[in-house]
């Protein structure tokens, strides 16, 4: 990475680790209420929501160097995801009235945790195109570690533009910072993106295509009452 680029991305040090934490307490609240809605008992919700706000964060880190990872290192993000556990333990009604559902905290923890991944890629001297996946994985892991540990599908597999999202999030961030245009402009471009996608597919039921095979046919057929 050229200084500029480098200069760039470590003047944005501390607008990136504001917004991870941002996305680290939206993430929480998701994997909190995911936990609120399966019944699960206090010490359930405190590691879903730890789960939840920091697996994708610590992935990244481990993948890039940065280790201890900042989730492990910082008490903050601890902090953050047992705050956001314990108000949505205590208070699932008052989160529900006051916010929005459980999709809009993951596309909101998404979109923040996309651009302040690809950032923080790079300032570890990362190329633009890995910088973008890690930003896209740092996006996505959260949500994965949620379902893997409530037994489901995870939602990146199944659900409408999830790391699409992601993805376009984090080439916007990695871009910006590239042609060094200023940070805040940039990473809220980013974020704005990656959730803007991710809620319109959810209201519009956008996705990529789902593989089909001979089975299908043959459970059709399977179905059909006989006459």
């Amino acid at each position: 990475m050229d200084a500029g680029v480098e200069s760039f991305v470590l003047s944005t040090a501390s607008l990136l680790y504001t917004l991870d934490l941002a996305g680290t307490f939206v993430f929480a609240l998701s994997g909190a209420m995911a936990g609120v809605k399966h019944r699960l008992d206090l010490f359930g919700v405190l590691v879903l929501s730890f789960a939840a706000a920091n697996s994708g964060g610590i992935t990244r880190d481990l993948l890039i160097g940065a280790v201890p990872p900042g989730a492990v290192s910082d008490w903050h993000y601890l902090g953050v995801s047992v705050l956001a556990g314990l108000v949505t333990f205590y208070f699932p009604s008052r989160v529900r009235r006051e916010w929005s559902p459980v999709l809009l905290f993951d596309a909101a923890g998404l979109a923040l945790f996309a651009v302040t991944g690809a950032g923080k890629a790079l300032a570890h001297g990362l190329n633009p195109v890995m910088a973008t996946l890690l930003g896209m994985l740092t996006g996505i892991g959260g949500g994965m570690a949620r379902d893997v540990l409530l037994a489901q599908v995870p939602t990146v597999l199944r659900a409408e533009l999830y790391a699409v999202a992601a993805l376009a999030g984090a080439a916007v961030m990695v871009t910006a910072t590239v042609l060094q245009f200023p940070a805040v402009p940039a990473a809220l471009a980013g974020a704005a993106l990656c959730f803007g996608l991710r809620v319109l597919a959810m209201k519009h039921g956008s996705k990529l295509p789902v593989a089909a095979t001979s089975m299908d046919h043959a459970e059709r057929h399977d179905e059909t009452p006989s006459r």
